[in-house]
């Protein structure tokens, strides 16, 4: 990485980022006011943006979309279909004047279907509360003559209707009582009585829990009123349809709004960005990185829109605010998915992807070791890179999915499997005299300890790889000493205990390399420490050792343990699928099963390959704390914007 420091005029900004957003290759940093010169810091402010505006138009867009999808029921499958455009269009005026319309045409839509929408429940709501009264044939605005009143109310639905009337009729109330109607909860009352007995019309209904109802502004009858009201319903659904169906007949403007809302993401990295400039209104000011690969590009920028600036190397003490960007080839960029992961290499540190590839999908294989199963990954591969043209972290998965499938492929060929013993039990069920096997070197269930044995041998060829890393790399810090007394002491105690256990480079009987080895570890263990602190500090390094890589090194019998499990798991699903003792029958509980079978492998194995690489390889060389390299560049989700050189 090459840290910028530019200068440049105002006037030009919009110009300036609209031509690193086309390169895609500069961060540009969180501005935190440490100048070169002080006396700046009193001078520039940050810059401001549409950012507000524009977030609140992707919010727009976005709501355009939803409405489409829901209305016009349209699917995008399991990937979205990103449609080729260049550069020019996706950034031309044109383009987006006819998608902020239909944007701003479909949310005017939604707007009258939520106000309708809306209506229509306050209708219902009056049409619920008439429905109680609709065979009350009485005006709901009467409330009664000049001697007599009417009241309509309720009480609880366990009332009982005629003790009420034995009440009112021994106290001498002239009251009637009528029930209208009733439901589980309530019941409906139209009390008569005259205006001299209120008070005690009144007291006795209070005991019963009386709540009287009224209907403002309302006229007519209930059965007139709800017959009002179901006409206004039949043309508020009316207006709904309407609006329905034109937001419906927008999906035809679907691409044009998918378009303009990956160019209103851009525009918001542009207003983010800006923000982050240095400003007085006159002059501009902003730090950032580059790959020193692209620094003659963006040189090139700088100088067309009349900056000053300076590139030069980071200093050891800005390591850790550098951001971190891997330089891959086509076979290490899928490993980029287990990295970020895992979590970023510092900047001084090592890309551990070229290191960790050839481990990872030997490794992956290893454990599914099933030609059908190498044949599916690779087909969902090839779909996603070659049909569905998947990008970023989508295509990183695309890429490892396939390595993995061409190494489970090749174990499959090794060890016979396809769908485990498929094809010998189909041809068995069409003739049970039928013999044939597929050809293999090995197979779990008879070589089971040669297969534990290889994958321990693999997992110490890697544990070995990992501590020759951290060798060079301490070398290379100057900390020579430090690999001797670590890595080195270990290297030797445990050739020297191969060679003993081999019978050779014995001296006078003795394994010499071993001794050799022990005195080493002695020496490393104590030579930092003091007093009794000698005894403690060799007895934790021979404990640390000798436990740390045995358990270590046992870690790596998961390889053969998930190799044993797939492959029993597909052989016992063939074998319920023969019992039904017809191909159709065999064919549908062996493909259950298997495809059951290939999804928890899929994703078993990749957690079990992730946890060695991560705590058993990382360990012995892995600086991390990276900050991942996050420049101004065009990211869509529906488009593929085809850049211009």
């Amino acid at each position: 990485m090459k840290k910028l420091r530019v200068i440049g005029m105002a006037a030009h900004r919009d110009e300036l980022l609209k031509g690193l957003l086309h390169l895609g290759c500069v961060e540009i940093s969180e501005p935190d006011g440490k100048l070169a010169d002080p006396a700046w810091a009193a001078l520039l402010k940050r810059g401001t943006s549409r950012l507000a505006e524009t977030r609140s138009e992707i919010a727009d867009v976005n709501t355009a979309l939803d409405a489409i999808k829901r209305y016009a029921q349209t699917k995008d499958g399991m990937f979205i279909q990103r449609h080729p455009i260049s550069e020019q269009e996706f950034l031309s005026a044109g383009t987006v004047e006819r998608a902020r319309e239909a944007s701003a045409r479909i949310g005017g839509l939604l707007q009258d279907l939520s106000r309708l929408q809306g209506e229509e429940n306050r209708l219902l709501s009056r049409k619920a509360a008439l429905q109680p009264w609709v065979s009350l044939d009485m005006s709901l605005e009467q409330e009664g003559t000049a001697h007599a009143a009417f009241r309509l109310g309720v009480c609880p639905g366990s009332t009982d209707t005629g003790a009420v009337r034995t009440e009112l009729a021994a106290a001498d109330a002239a009251a009637e009582l009528y029930e209208i109607s009733a439901d589980k909860q309530q019941k409906y009352y139209l009390v008569i009585y005259h205006r001299a007995a209120e008070e005690k019309v009144q007291e006795i209904l209070r005991l019963r829990s009386f709540s009287v109802t009224t209907f403002q502004n309302v006229t007519g009858t209930a059965a007139e009123n709800i017959q009002k009201l179901d006409q206004q319903l039949a043309e508020n659904r009316k207006g709904q349809e309407a609006a329905t169906a034109a937001i419906v007949q927008s999906a035809e403007s679907r691409d044009a709004l998918r378009l303009y809302a990956d160019r209103l993401n851009a525009e918001a990295a542009k207003d983010v960005n800006a923000e982050r400039l240095l400003t007085d209104g006159t002059i501009l000011f902003f730090e950032g990185w580059a790959p020193a690969e692209n620094i003659k590009e963006v040189e090139a920028l700088l100088e067309r829109s009349g900056c000053a600036w300076e590139a030069m190397d980071p200093t050891e003490e800005e390591y850790p605010v550098v951001p971190v960007k891997l330089k891959n080839n086509w076979f290490t960029q899928p490993l980029n998915m287990v990295t970020n992961m895992y979590v970023m290499p510092a900047y001084d540190g090592l890309d551990p992807n070229p290191l960790m590839a050839p481990f990872f999908i030997t490794f992956y294989g290893l454990m599914m070791a099933d030609m059908g199963y190498g044949i599916l990954m690779m087909l969902g591969a090839w779909f996603m890179l070659k049909k569905m043209k998947a990008k970023g972290g989508m295509k990183d998965f695309g890429g490892l999915l396939g390595l993995c499938g061409v190494s489970t492929f090749i174990w499959g060929a090794l060890t016979g499997g396809f769908f485990g013993d498929f094809i010998p039990q189909l041809l068995k069920i069409i003739n049970p005299e039928s013999t044939f096997a597929l050809p293999y070197l090995f197979t779990p269930l008879t070589d089971t300890l040669m297969i534990l044995v290889g994958s321990l041998v693999l997992g110490i060829i890697q544990i070995f790889t990992g501590m020759a890393i951290s060798v060079v790399k301490k070398c290379r810090d100057g900390q020579w000493q430090d690999a001797v007394w670590s890595e080195g002491t270990w290297w030797v105690i445990l050739i020297g205990a191969a060679l003993a256990i081999l019978g050779i480079g014995n001296v006078a009987g003795y394994p010499a390399v071993l001794i050799v080895g022990l005195v080493m570890l002695v020496i490393g263990s104590t030579k930092d420490a003091k007093g009794f602190g000698k005894v403690t500090s060799l007895i934790g390094g021979v404990y640390n050792g000798v436990t740390g890589y045995f358990s270590d090194t046992l870690s790596y019998a998961r390889l053969m343990a998930l190799m044993l499990a797939g492959s029993v798991i597909a052989q016992v699903f063939n074998t319920l699928g023969a019992v039904t003792g017809n191909v159709i029958g065999f064919v549908i509980v062996s493909f259950v099963g298997n495809m059951l079978n290939f999804a928890l492998n899929l994703l078993g194995c990749y957690v079990h390959d992730l946890r060695l690489q991560c705590l058993e390889f990382f360990n012995r060389f892995y600086k991390e704390g990276g900050k991942p390299f996050r420049p101004l560049e065009i990211q869509t989700k529906y488009v593929d914007v085809i850049e211009q050189k």
